[in-house]
């Protein structure tokens, strides 16, 4: 399920985007103004953001620039009732990905995120994966958590990246030794739990939300929540 956040200051119009994507499967978020939205929008979480260009405490255009600036490449469906050609320039020249001009029609609304979607989907199909601000990009063999590069040796990286395809899903020992390592777990070895202790090192730094979290009994989980 994509997860989309919605930037609105209007109530109604946020409504309307809300009822319109969550008839399509999608899981909605509503942040009332651009602050408010650009502090959810920095986690990383959400696959794509609608956008109003005004907005209180901080306009449309100083949000997306500042996403774009450090490094959040989420896709951004700018909407307004400014109709200039100019200030539809500006928007997409700021990062906005699409622009959308008030009153809209809520199935185009809804045609154009599911297309930002899937062209989304294809950039980065079986090339990067995404868990709130921890990235793998599995071309270049690079992992990044809030935008600092992580030293992982080669057997990390194939654990951290089983378990980012596995997100939100325990798994179990016996799991990880039958893909990272491709043999069967052998109760005897705690080598699953040295190689767990040297990533959460250095996925869940300091002053960083966990991800990696210990299921007793089971086995482990990446996951924004406890």
């Amino acid at each position: 399920m994509a997860r989309i956040l919605a930037i609105e200051d209007d109530e109604t119009t946020a409504r309307e985007i809300m009822d319109e994507l969550g008839s399509h499967g999608f899981d909605v978020e509503w942040a009332s103004d651009g602050q408010a939205g650009l502090e959810r929008a920095l986690s990383g979480k959400y696959d794509l953001i609608t956008l109003d260009r005004m907005l209180p405490s901080m306009d449309g255009l100083t949000v997306v620039s500042e996403l774009r600036a450090r490094h959040v490449d989420t896709p951004v469906l700018m909407i307004s009732a400014l109709t200039d050609v100019d200030e539809r320039i500006d928007g997409l020249r700021a990062g906005g990905d699409d622009y959308l001009v008030k009153p809209f029609a809520s199935e185009e609304m809804a045609a154009r995120v599911e297309v930002l979607l899937r062209r989304r989907a294809r950039s980065d199909r079986q090339t990067k994966l995404r868990v709130a601000d921890l990235e793998l990009d599995l071309m270049a063999r690079r992992a990044t958590r809030a935008g600092a590069v992580l030293d992982l040796m080669p057997t990390e990286f194939r654990l951290l990246e089983y378990m980012m395809r596995n997100y939100g899903q325990t798994v179990t020992r016996n799991m990880l030794f039958e893909s990272v390592w491709g043999y069967h777990f052998y109760p005897g070895t705690n080598i699953i739990d040295v190689h767990i202790g040297r990533l959460r090192r250095k996925v869940d730094t300091p002053g960083l939300p966990p991800l990696i979290h210990t299921v007793r009994g089971s086995g482990y989980m990446l996951s924004e929540s406890n």
